[in-house]
This record gives structure tokens, C-alpha cells and sequence, in this order.
């Protein structure tokens, strides 16, 4: 009974560490994509001018 609730504690704790790698790895995605846009507004502003 002690191997059984080890081994889903052992796959639980993996699937919690790869969502959370995932997840971090999804926030610099975004945020880089936050400063393209960024810089292609400014762009844009600067051309209107």
C-alpha cells in the first residue's frame, strides 16, 4: 500500500513541476510578445508624427 501511494506522489509531483516549467516558459512568451507589439506601436506613433 506504501509503494502505491509513493508512486502516485512521485507522478503527482512530476506533472506539478512540468505545468509549472510549462507555465513560466508561456510568461516569456507573452511578455515578449508584449514588447514586439510595443515597439510596433512605436514605431507607428513615430511615424505619424
Amino acid at each position: 500500500m506504501l509503494n502505491v501511494l509513493h508512486n502516485v506522489s512521485s507522478k503527482l509531483f512530476f506533472l506539478t513541476a512540468v505545468i509549472g516549467l510549462l507555465g513560466l516558459n508561456a510568461c516569456n512568451t507573452i511578455e515578449g510578445a508584449g514588447q514586439d507589439i510595443e515597439s510596433v506601436g512605436d514605431e507607428i506613433d513615430d511615424a505619424a508624427r
